[in-house]
């Protein structure tokens, strides 16, 4: 039996993940879950729901003129979410 170096298990979770093909989901999820992060607690509290359906997130919100105002912020808030997940995940924001 040959003997190898030991793996951190993150190393071992990362790889398992990219043989299977789940890292995309992945960082779609990441992605829903880091919205509250980049945003902040106000419009978090504003947010009904969010998902990302090929490459677009698409996040209700309850306030028409959130909406609006977020929609003019839509490219800076896709490439920051992009950069906390490490790649270009997703492509743009729908705001309903």
């Amino acid at each position: 039996m040959k003997r190898t170096e030991p793996l951190r298990v993150d190393a071992i979770i990362r790889q398992a993940m990219d043989q299977c093909g789940a890292t995309h989901t992945f960082r779609q999820q990441q992605i829903c879950f880091l919205w509250a992060e980049i945003v902040g607690p106000s419009i978090t509290r504003c947010t009904i729901r969010r998902w990302v359906d090929h490459d677009v997130l698409h996040v209700h919100l309850n306030s028409a003129s959130l909406k609006h105002e977020l929609a003019f912020a839509a490219p800076r808030l896709v490439e920051r979410l992009n950069r906390a997940v490490g790649s270009d995940v997703i492509s743009k924001i729908v705001f309903h």
